[in-house]
Order: structure tokens, then sequence, then C-alpha cells
């Protein structure tokens, strides 16, 4: 077998808009992630805390490979990440409160 029949077998579970392929352990990360958010409304940091990844991994996920992978999940996961956008400034706000009233 050639080296690009193999990579094409290898790559048959997805492949990104690049053609390039994604492996099997990413693809499950993508499903875990989408699952989590939809789960527990977490926001970005949050996931990345959980899964052990960076914001940036969490956010790469859900926007561009979510999608190839599970579209349905896809827009549910974005509908709560942008409800978190939304009130994110709330959220601010608490958290220095809080840290003014423990001083």
């Amino acid at each position: 077998m050639s080296f690009f029949i193999e990579y094409a077998y290898k790559c048959s579970t997805l492949v990104d808009e690049g053609g390039l392929c994604v492996q099997e352990y990413i693809r499950k990360r993508v499903l875990d992630i989408g699952t989590y958010i939809l789960e527990s409304s977490a926001t970005v940091r949050q996931t990345a805390d959980v899964f052990g990844v960076s914001k940036s991994t969490v956010h790469k996920d859900v926007t561009e490979r979510l999608p190839l992978v599970n579209e349905k999940l896809s827009m549910e996961v974005k509908h709560i990440l942008e409800t978190n956008k939304a009130e994110r400034h709330i959220r601010g706000g608490e958290a220095t409160r809080k840290k003014y009233q423990e001083n």
C-alpha cells in the first residue's frame, strides 16, 4: 500500500476542511468536550481546566471540528457559548466584588 492510500484509509473517521486527517483521539475529545459543555453549560475556560487542554484548543474543537463530527451537538454548544459570552461581564463583576469583599 502506498503512503497516500494508507493515509486516506486512516483518515476515514474525520477529515477537516483542509483535507487533513484528524486522529481518533481528537475526534473523541471533540465529542467529549461538546457533551460536557452541553450538560454543564460550562465556559471555555472551565472546560479547558477539566480536560487539561488550552482555551484555544477548546475553542478550535467546538467551532471548527465539532461541526464536522456532529452538526446538531455543534449548534447546541454554540448556543450555550453565545449565552456564556453574553453573560461574561456579569461573572467578571461578581469575581471583582468577591475579591474586594474578602479584603
